[in-house]
């Protein structure tokens, strides 16, 4: 991958990485009334190298997260197929290294969720979305993404945070399935200290974290597949995000950023920051 492509975290090879990064630009299971989330991975790579870095002195220097990325080694893998996702999460997982996806369309993380469970086992799943993607009539597709993972998913250490645009077969689902689901109105009421309380406390070993950028309010993130009103706040997300990191992840995935439909680039900007704090607080 040609150096100026790579996300500015990037700092390392991949034998030497502790995080892997690698781009899916692969929207093929989407229905979304905006198209172009395949165009996310490099266009995140390039507002992160344009707005996270600055000179001064002549000197190239990154603007940090809160707290420093420490001595965490990133290594950014380039894209890859929606077909090399097991064979490459195989790659990484069996480095004992914790991968980071940025999609496109959210059926994408099926297949991560796949590999991960194959290494690790089930898995606790934190779904960070405006919508369940809990869909049963239909399958394989950025809306039945819980249902296509359920043999994957240990359900009773799951949760969902950011829902507010529910189907009626996904609310009857979580019901049947008895998923926790955390709405934006729960965080104003709760507050997001409480309510990341209640994440860290449902959730067990082998946690996975899938963030549609769509959880945020459209304010927030307006260049997003399905923008949907009234959504969580990005500081309280990041967090959120950051705390969970800090106790432990197996991997993270970022979806449904449509650049196309962006404003000013502020939600790539906003997927570039929220992905160096999660580097920054991982635990390797």
């Amino acid at each position: 991958m040609n150096k100026n492509k790579q996300i500015c975290w990037a700092n390392s090879s991949f034998d030497n990485s502790d995080i892997v990064v690698l781009g899916i630009p692969d929207e093929s299971g989407s229905h979304a009334i905006f198209s172009g989330a395949s165009a996310a991975p490099d266009h995140i790579r390039k507002i992160s190298n344009s707005n996270d870095i600055y000179v001064e002195k002549k000197l190239l220097c990154l603007a940090q997260p809160t707290k420093g990325i420490g001595n965490v080694q990133v290594h950014d893998f380039g894209n890859i197929k929606k077909r090399q996702i097991s064979n490459i999460l195989e790659k990484i997982l069996g480095s004992n290294k914790i991968p980071i996806s940025i999609g496109g369309d959210h059926s994408n993380t099926v297949l991560l969720l796949k590999a991960m469970a194959k290494k690790h086992g089930k898995i606790s799943l934190i779904y960070f979305d405006a919508h369940p993607d809990f869909v049963s009539h239909t399958r394989n597709y950025y809306g039945s993404v819980i249902t296509d993972s359920l043999d994957c998913i240990d359900v009773k250490s799951s949760i969902q945070i950011g829902i507010r645009s529910p189907e009626q077969e996904e609310l009857d689902n979580i019901k049947k399935h008895k998923l926790k689901v955390i709405t934006p109105f729960d965080i104003i009421e709760s507050g997001i200290k409480s309510v990341t309380k209640t994440i860290l406390d449902t959730v067990k070993d082998n946690v996975y974290v899938s963030f549609d950028m769509d959880c945020l309010d459209p304010s927030y993130a307006p260049g997003v597949s399905v923008p949907v009103p009234i959504g969580v706040e990005s500081q309280d997300a990041t967090f959120a995000l950051k705390k969970i990191v800090q106790k432990g992840i197996i991997g993270f995935d970022l979806m449904e950023v449509c650049p196309a439909h962006d404003l000013n680039d502020i939600t790539s900007h906003l997927a570039s920051r929220m992905i160096g704090e999660v580097i920054s607080s991982c635990k390797v």
